[in-house]
């Protein structure tokens, strides 16, 4: 037979086919969240919502999101993972489609604690099986590529969530994620493959590395997850009140600040993501440990522009947005992939879900929400400031972390 009769899912590389399309749910889950955040002010507007009743919309999205983790997780370590990312896929979609039907704010926010269900599923699994497909060595590399999604997804959604919102209403926006998500569900279903597991580990086995108790005493582990726990923190406060933030104390339309906030990220968040992930790449050569100090790096160095951000003039605040975003995207692959390999193929699925409900239950679920309630008592910026702190704390940990990085290749070192 030839290539040109063969058919197509005999042609497709499996890794490459299976990447593609956990790539496309990533970014639709993505623009899908940052929607919210771009139309704020509108939706603030209709329902009469304080800030921290808006806030708490993001709440409830991690909050659902963190009670489903350790079920999926633990389903993902013992059944096969393609169906279960098919069924968060179509669960998210449906949830998204339903914003057609959100006339008052308990609505949206069961509808947004809904999405938060899907999303537990396809962002749990999909770097568990991507790591099956590449070896330790090159898992920062394909995992910067396929968390380019979240600068760009976030991008996007501020873009619709205001220019869409303020010109046909703050519901329509969302329905750029729910058809397009149902259709790459059915393609997953189709052509996405289910990699065995463990097939590209070359990282000795220990018990800290193969048990769900393991995960708890393994220092690799818990420094990259609280160092992004306490990043996230910041990030999710800082991602959800920009836009309102220059709406407010730069006098931008809703939709001039939601089309400044999604340049710059798109922009940074590319730029940023693929120099980290080049810069760990390259320092992985020489130093085990550069997963963690590239991780580090990029926080500390976001603190000075994150501070002039919120306490600066008027006149220095996109700039200094612009400089503390590039900064905080550096860290975005290598530190996932450090997450990835601090544990091996029986419990990553399980690892990844504990990393996602620490992430959000001391990161972003709660941020949003402490911020507007700062922001009701003060003021926006004040607010937005007080997440400096946990950047601080950040940093600490990821240098701390540092000393546990795991030493790669050891199985084949040690056979040789």
């Amino acid at each position: 037979m030839s290539p040109e009769t063969q058919p197509i899912r005999t042609r497709l590389n499996p890794a490459l086919a299976t990447f593609v399309l956990l790539l496309a749910l990533n970014l639709l889950n993505f623009i899908d969240r940052y929607i919210l955040p771009g139309a704020q002010p509108l939706i603030q507007r209709e329902f009469h919502a304080t800030d921290q009743q808006m806030g708490a919309l993001t709440t409830a999205l991690f909050v659902a999101y963190m009670l489903i983790a350790p079920l999926t997780g633990w389903l993902g370590d013992r059944f096969r993972r393609k169906p279960l990312i098919v069924g968060g896929a179509v669960l998210w979609s449906l949830a998204t489609l339903a914003t057609a039907w959100v006339h008052d704010y308990w609505t949206l926010y069961m509808r947004h604690a809904l999405v938060g269900v899907g999303e537990a599923t396809f962002t749990i699994f999909a770097p568990a099986v991507i790591a099956d497909f590449y070896p330790e060595r090159d898992r920062n590399r394909i995992l910067s590529i396929f968390y380019v999604a979240i600068p760009v997804g976030a991008a996007l959604g501020y873009l619709a969530g205001g220019t869409m919102g303020s010109r046909w209403g703050w519901r329509e926006p969302f329905f750029l994620c729910a058809i397009p998500g149902l259709l790459v569900a059915v393609l997953y279903a189709v052509l996405g493959r289910e990699p065995e597991r463990g097939a590209s580990d070359h990282i000795r086995p220990t018990l800290n590395r193969t048990t769900v108790l393991g995960l708890f005493t393994n220092p690799a582990f818990l420094t990259a997850t609280f160092g992004l726990a306490t990043l996230t923190f910041a990030m999710g406060g800082i991602s959800a009140w920009v836009p309102t933030f220059l709406h407010r104390f730069n006098g931008l339309s809703v939709a001039n600040a939601s089309l400044t906030v999604s340049a710059i990220t798109v922009v940074d968040g590319i730029a940023g993501t693929i120099v980290g992930g080049w810069v760990a790449q390259l320092w992985l050569r020489t130093n085990h440990r550069a997963l963690y100090l590239v991780s580090f790096w990029s926080v500390a160095l976001t603190l000075p522009f994150g501070l002039l951000l919120c306490f600066g003039p008027k006149a220095t605040t996109v700039p200094a947005l612009l400089l503390a975003e590039f900064f905080l995207f550096l860290n975005t692959g290598p530190l996932n992939a450090a997450i990835v390999n601090s544990v091996n193929a029986p419990v990553r699925a399980t690892a990844i879900s504990v990393n996602l409900f620490c992430i959000h239950f001391f990161g972003d679920t709660f941020s949003p929400q402490i911020i507007g309630a700062i922001s009701d008592r003060s003021n926006l910026g004040i607010g937005l400031g007080a997440t400096m702190i946990f950047l601080v704390i950040s940093a600490v940990i990821l240098m701390v972390g540092a000393r546990f990085a795991p030493v790669l290749d050891e199985a084949s070192e040690s056979a040789s």
